[in-house]
């Protein structure tokens, strides 16, 4: 009933008695804010009392448990005095108002400031979305479990203690409804960590570490006790509340709601898309592979190799040529009609060689190891390295002539050659 002053973007404000201000949300989407917060940052010489105001004043009008508990215990806690507050409030979430009653005359001093990109919603959205996609190999993984029970025993005690007793309750409806009783428990007290951790840490520090400290341990000594995960009903369970945890990430870590749907419902399709896709890119992988054609690959043979090729595939031509010939529908008359020498050509069809002992002979004499044709080759390599140094060539040349000025001139004799 009060009158409050409307808080908006870059506003510095100085008041000295007790007063309200309110920020009302702007209903007006923009990408560009979808990791953007405001900070509002309330600071004062002398100690002041900061009491956020419940849009309902009227608790019975809640319309969940939790709203009814969350405005129960903002009625009847009251924080503590400091001299300095901060305030971070999402683009899009809900309007807030907050009254500040300073204790003295003293002037305290109300700023708004536009954070474009906060490190912790940027950090619980890549986190949701790492959650989801990595949640059935983390599920199997033993240092993650064990991390997994220390976290659950610091923000959710009740429900990890039922977890450790569950061997000891008989039936299983007392079971879930001591549970869900354990989870809304630990959800509230997740809500209101989280409203005063700021306060808790500034004031009660030790306090703190020492609890974090102490369940840590305990939840540890509990799960190692318990050891990892064998069952694969337990291991999908436990993948599915990982999944679920990576939403709740996802829809914490962003500022528009829309958004945050968005990126869940694709995420979704996407780990139900993988299936068809994982098929369609195999089937893809065998009908590329069958109508690619073959690449052409040529190999290299060595002197030896090419040498031994040439004898096997003579060898086995010949064999061929033979065994066609033997064959009853070859057309014998019209081949000897037309060859030269049908009597040697009878002999290689009964398995004489190819090859008649006066050429092997002659084939020596003219390819094998002294013959004319090395020493023509011998003489053109010669000739050819000659061309290419012409100046050592004529260096050569004028040494020849002066040892033939000095020397006498020999005469040659035709048949010497012959005669030795």
């Amino acid at each position: 009933g009060t009158n409050c002053s409307f808080l908006q973007e870059m506003d510095v404000i100085q008041k000295r008695n007790e007063n309200c201000f309110c920020y009302v949300q702007n209903r007006t989407i923009h990408l560009q804010y979808v990791w953007s917060t405001l900070q509002v940052k309330v600071s004062s010489r002398e100690t002041f009392r900061f009491e956020p105001i419940s849009e309902k004043s009227n608790c019975r009008n809640s319309e969940t448990v939790f709203e009814f508990a969350a405005c129960a215990v903002q009625i009847l806690w009251k924080p503590e005095t400091s001299t300095e507050t901060f305030i971070s409030i999402k683009q899009y979430g809900e309007d807030i108002c907050f009254k500040i009653q300073p204790f003295k005359t003293e002037p305290y001093t109300v700023s708004v400031k536009r954070e474009m990109l906060d490190g912790k919603l940027l950090f619980l959205f890549v986190a949701g979305i790492f959650l989801f996609h990595f949640a059935n190999s983390l599920s199997r993984n033993t240092k993650f479990f064990y991390l997994s029970g220390i976290i659950l025993g610091v923000l959710a005690l009740p429900v990890f203690v039922l977890l450790t007793l569950k061997r000891f309750i008989p039936r299983h409806s007392t079971f879930w409804i001591l549970m869900s009783g354990c989870w809304m428990s630990s959800l509230y007290f997740i809500y209101c960590f989280k409203e005063n951790v700021q306060w808790l840490w500034a004031e009660h520090r030790n306090y703190l570490l020492g609890y974090f400290l102490a369940v840590g341990i305990s939840s540890f000594a509990a799960c190692y006790q318990h050891g990892p995960l064998t069952a694969e009903l337990n291991i999908a369970l436990f993948t599915w509340t990982l999944q679920l945890t990576a939403f709740v990430l996802i829809y914490g870590g962003v500022t528009i709601p829309q958004v945050a749907y968005a990126v869940i419902a694709v995420s979704l399709c996407s780990k139900g898309l993988c299936y068809p896709l994982g098929a369609a890119c195999h089937i893809g992988r065998k009908m590329k592979n069958h109508f690619k054609s073959k690449k052409i690959v040529f190999k290299y043979l060595t002197e030896e190799e090419y040498r031994e090729q040439g004898e096997t595939e003579t060898i086995r031509a010949l064999e061929e040529l033979r065994t066609s010939c033997r064959n009853p529908d070859f057309p014998s008359w019209l081949a000897i009609f037309k060859l030269q020498s049908p009597h040697r050509f009878a002999g290689f069809v009964l398995g004489s060689p190819h090859v008649s002992p006066a050429e092997t002979k002659a084939h020596d004499e003219q390819y094998g190891i002294g013959s004319s044709f090395l020493e023509e080759q011998l003489f053109e390599t010669r000739a050819e390295s000659e061309q290419d140094d012409p100046a050592n060539s004529i260096h050569e040349g004028d040494e020849e002539e002066d040892d033939e000025d000095e020397m006498p001139k020999q005469v040659s004799f035709p048949y010497a050659t012959e005669l030795l």
